[in-house]
Formats: structure tokens, C-alpha cells, sequence
């Protein structure tokens, strides 16, 4: 394939993804803070709903953001407005780890800075490692977004339970010297 070629396709690539992750956000974005009786999961006619809480209250007292599900998990955490439960199994030890990994691999994009400490305060290093990423640094065979839109490795959170994949910059944080 010609220097020109791959240039082209990469730039191809790149339009694709953003139109991708604009249809998803938008998507994200529509369903957002409905009643539980109209957000299409739950059964209006149950009356078991009435023992649930509104994501409105739920969430109305947590830091806000301004996109997905508008919350910032991450600052709540720091704030102690919530404690999430790291493990089904109560006598799992978790191990925070307070240790960034650098991604530099990512094109004409800046570096990625992947912060274990943030994700090991609310996960167990076994909810990523050995199945999503291998713990050896190069063990993890090559990424690209594409996969990680379609639900891989960041992609199983990322878009789903956290922030949307739209945030490019909240990943893709560090800029070439």
C-alpha cells in the first residue's frame, strides 16, 4: 500500500469514528434522566417500580457533567458522595494502584494516559487483567478505537457506564513533545 493510500485510509478511519461516536452520544444523550415508568426497560405496570428511585434524584446531588450520563463518577468518588462496592466477594483485597500508563501509540492523536488509581478505587485489577489487558506492559496485542467502539478492551465501560467515547481529550490527554 502506497504512503498515500494509507494516509488516505487513515484519514477515511478518522471521519468514520467521529461520526460513530457522534450517533452513539446522541444516543446516550436522548435517553438520558427519564422516569423509570417511560425510559423503555422498566414496566410501567409493576408496582415494584414505585420501590425504585428516579435517576433524577439519584443522581441530582452528584457532580454534573455534560455529557453521558452526566455525572462525574470519579470526582464523586473523591468527594465521598459515594463508596461503591469493588467486589462481590467481601473478603477480596483491593489493591488501589496509584500508577499512570502512557499509550503512545495513537496516531497524530496526543498520548494516552490510562490512571490505574482512578480505576482501581472502584474496580479489582481482576475486572480488567488477564481477560481485557495482559499485566505485562507490550502484553496487550495492538488496540485501535474502532475495536474499542465496538465494545473492547476500554469499550466495555467506556460508553456504557462511564464516559461516552465522544471525551477524546479525557483519554487522549498528553501531548507529543
Amino acid at each position: 500500500m502506497s504512503m498515500l493510500s494509507g494516509h488516505i485510509l487513515r484519514s477515511i478511519s478518522i471521519r468514520l469514528w467521529v461520526v460513530t461516536a457522534c450517533l452513539f452520544a446522541g444516543a446516550a444523550l436522548a435517553a438520558d434522566r427519564l422516569p423509570l415508568a417511560k425510559d423503555g426497560v422498566h414496566d410501567p405496570a409493576n408496582p415494584a417500580i414505585k420501590l425504585l428511585q428516579e435517576p433524577a434524584e439519584a443522581l441530582a446531588k452528584l457532580p454534573p457533567d455534560a455529557v453521558g450520563n452526566r455525572v462525574r463518577w470519579v470526582q464523586a468518588l473523591e468527594q465521598g458522595l459515594i463508596a461503591p462496592r469493588t467486589n462481590i466477594l467481601p473478603d477480596t483485597k483491593i489493591k488501589v494502584l496509584d500508577q499512570d500508563v502512557i499509550m503512545p501509540r495513537t496516531g497524530e492523536m496526543p498520548m494516552v494516559r490510562f490512571p490505574h488509581k482512578q480505576h482501581t478505587e472502584w474496580l479489582d485489577c481482576s475486572n480488567c487483567h488477564e481477560q481485557l489487558f495482559k499485566s505485562k506492559a507490550g502484553g496487550t496485542k495492538q488496540m485501535n478505537m474502532f475495536q474499542i467502539l465496538q465494545g473492547e478492551y476500554c469499550g466495555v465501560c467506556h460508553g456504557a457506564v462511564s464516559f461516552p467515547l465522544t471525551e477524546c481529550k479525557r483519554c487522549h490527554s498528553v501531548e507529543r513533545k
